[in-house]
């Protein structure tokens, strides 16, 4: 068997294989009425077809903990019960299928109040059904977006609590992994960073101050997950700055804080957090910061970034550089990406019996 096929067993949870869905905004939930920040007919054929193509487990896209932690007005949500039972639909089509349901949960902070990416991207007004970003200071993404209101300390217990209700909404709607957002420059990764982090109270300034959030949050979090089940982390692994930015050398400082406190996986991305900066782009381009935080500390780790071959995400996982990969636009092109690895690898992968004879006639 090969490595990408290999079961991989995090507390309670087996995982059948090490091919994996990306969480990816879809930007397609409503945006009023009793089923805003719900998902819906797309979400369920989206993360349905990828589970049916033989992804080991899927993580549902960046959803909100509160109305205002969106990235746009479109974005899912969990705060409220009636999500819960949209949610549920999908968990159990995903466990049907023998795929584990995984779900991202998190804050937009700064970078909240925006239109759909299709629609331009650009600050919603009032008017437009956009609201206020919050942020750890009042420091604006860019030279378009707002400039957010920086969080009181009262206010940073709020969003605490808005992490734990989402944790616990996602476990009733049958979720089986939970993954923290802290990447791409969104509320828990503006606090990591010196560059959108210019606090001068016990969340700013040191390196264990600006970690204090996140750790709040996942000392919290992990406090109503349950025990059996596995806790994921995401990070941007570097701001890509020449100065002032969170770097590669904090990440693997902060994973072995997470390691301690119970996180099972780091989903190890980069960037996100400074506007206009040049990323050195390419096959594989993020796969070091995941294999030195592996090598380093210990901690499981997941590859993700124009991993887009099945012999490319093999040699990653074969050769210890990740214990899994995440495939994110790659498998919007290719939904049944993972039956097709297998073939090409000499691996088996279930098939669903609707599909059987096709799958037969070509030999996998």
């Amino acid at each position: 068997m090969s490595a990408l096929f290999e079961p991989f067993t995090l507390r309670s949870v087996t995982i059948p294989n090490r091919a994996w869905m990306a969480p990816m905004c879809q930007y397609s939930a409503a945006t009023e009425g009793p089923d805003e920040g719900a998902p819906g007919d797309w979400h369920f054929a989206h993360y349905a077809s990828r589970a049916v193509g033989g992804a080991g487990l899927i993580l549902v896209e960046a959803t909100a903990v509160s109305p205002e932690g969106r990235i746009s007005p479109a974005d899912l949500g969990i705060w409220n019960d009636h999500q819960v039972a949209a949610f549920s639909r999908i968990t159990r089509f995903l466990k049907d299928h023998g795929t584990v349901p995984g779900i991202q949960i998190g804050h937009a902070g700064r970078k909240a109040s925006t239109d759909r990416p299709w629609s331009g991207g650009g600050p919603l007004g009032e008017d437009e059904r956009g609201w206020q970003p919050v942020a750890p200071s009042p420091v604006a993404f860019s030279d378009e977006s707002k400039v957010p209101t920086e969080l009181s300390e009262a206010d940073i217990r709020d969003v605490v609590g808005q992490f734990v209700a989402g944790a616990r909404r996602a476990l009733a709607a049958g979720f089986e992994v939970l993954e923290l957002h802290g990447a791409h420059g969104y509320l828990i990764g503006e606090f990591l960073s010196p560059h959108s982090n210019h606090r001068t109270d016990g969340y700013g300034g040191a390196f264990e101050n600006r970690i204090r959030f996140a750790l709040e949050t996942v000392d919290a979090v992990r406090e109503v997950w349950p025990e059996e089940l596995p806790l994921f982390f995401r990070i941007s692994a570097t701001d890509w700055l020449e100065n002032g930015g969170w770097t590669a050398d904090e990440t693997v400082r902060f994973a072995k804080e997470l390691l301690v406190r119970g996180v099972d996986l780091l989903d190890v991305s980069t960037g996100g957090n400074a506007a206009g900066v040049r990323i050195p782009l390419g096959p594989g381009y993020q796969v070091p910061f995941a294999a030195r935080v592996k090598a380093e500390t210990g901690l499981p780790v997941a590859a993700v970034g124009e991993i887009t071959h099945p012999r490319q995400a093999e040699t990653i996982l074969s050769t210890g550089q990740a214990d899994a990969v995440l495939l994110g636009r790659e498998l919007l092109r290719t939904p049944n990406w993972p039956l097709h690895a297998a073939r090409e690898l000499g691996s088996e992968v279930a098939v669903p019996q609707q599909y059987g004879r096709a799958f037969r006639r070509a030999g996998i």
